[in-house]
């Protein structure tokens, strides 16, 4: 049986949530059986055709030649077993249910904050996707330029980050924004190609992916070497001795700098951060308050907002192939 589900990505987002801890990043998951199991493919390479759609700044074959090096800034990673091939252009669009993946542009005024967007058809007795649809808004103004053009959005940027969307994975929130005094959020950094939130026009630093982006991919998809190569943390977050649900759990690796986060998953707080590079890590705690929850958590009421910022009381020192458990760390309310 398969069914379509459908998940906006970009500016905002609809993330399921797993019923338990994930082993690293937010990833989307599906209920099979009772159970919930991770969203991603089962057959691979992920074949695709391209929209030949044109818009003003990008021809068919800029868009083509833009969205192929994004696919390949994924599969180029040596620590994810993904792989994709292209079976060509046609005058098709995304957002149907034809049995191909496509990616292209599409006109929605209607999602005025959208710059582009995820759809999935599921196989419910597995979980495994087998279509996905990209589009990228025409509402907005695009850009292929190497350097990135002022006052608009640059395509490379925003098919990395939806092609993290189509391999299943959710957003980080590994950055900060601000409000803007007009309404939306301003983005001030951001450490992972997945932050659920773009750059100004103009800005190019979404192409290239960052440890946390890696870290998720790699979990998804890893190949035969990654378990190895890199270790683990997992523990709780507790306020007042119940757990906290929806914690932004983040990872420091000292040695490196490389920032891996996570969240708590479940009502007993429990989080697991892999993909880590070995060595002594600091982990740190946060909520989610600066942030749109909904770009995260599917039913936001349930997210616990309402603690300060804390460290684990101890340095983890991550082994290769190994993990650090018990890494609790207890927050106060504000």
């Amino acid at each position: 049986m398969r069914r379509r589900a459908v998940v906006v990505a970009g500016l905002v987002a609809l993330v399921i949530v797993a019923g338990g801890p994930a082993r690293a990043y937010l990833k989307f998951g599906t209920a099979v059986d009772g159970r919930t199991v991770d969203l991603q493919w089962g057959a691979l390479p992920v074949g695709y055709v391209l929209s030949n759609r044109e818009v003003p700044g990008v021809s068919a074959a800029a868009f083509a030649s833009t969205v192929d090096q994004a696919f390949q800034t994924w599969e180029s990673l040596p620590t994810a077993a993904v792989s994709f091939r292209r079976s060509g252009m046609a005058g098709v669009d995304p957002e149907e249910e034809d049995g191909l993946t496509v990616l292209g542009f599409d006109d929605r005024p209607d999602l005025d904050r959208v710059l582009g967007a995820t759809s999935y058809t599921i196989d419910t007795s597995t979980g495994q996707i087998v279509e996905a649809d990209v589009f990228f808004n025409t509402t907005f103004a695009w850009s292929v330029a190497s350097s990135g053009e002022p006052g608009r959005y640059d395509l490379a940027s925003i098919a990395v980050h939806e092609i993290g969307h189509l391999l299943g994975l959710g957003h980080s929130a590994l950055g900060e924004t601000e409000l803007r005094p007009s309404g939306g959020r301003r983005v001030v950094a951001s450490g992972a190609v997945m932050f659920p939130v773009a750059m100004a026009p103009g800005n190019i630093d979404g192409r290239d992916l960052r440890p946390d982006d890696v870290a998720g991919v790699s979990d998804l998809y890893p190949d035969g070497s990654v378990v190895q190569q890199t270790g683990s943390i997992s523990g709780r977050v507790r306020k007042g001795g119940r757990g906290v649900f929806g914690a932004h759990v983040v990872a420091l690796n000292l040695r490196t700098g490389a920032l891996v986060g996570n969240f708590t998953l479940n009502q007993s707080g429990e989080y697991v951060i892999a993909g880590l590079d070995p060595g002594p890590t600091v982990v740190r705690v946060e909520p989610l308050d600066d942030a749109d929850l909904e770009s995260f958590f599917e039913g936001t009421t349930t997210v616990d907002i309402d603690f300060q910022v804390a460290f684990a009381r101890r340095l983890v020192v991550v082994p290769a192939g190994g993990g650090v458990t018990r890494v609790d760390v207890d927050v106060k309310s504000k």
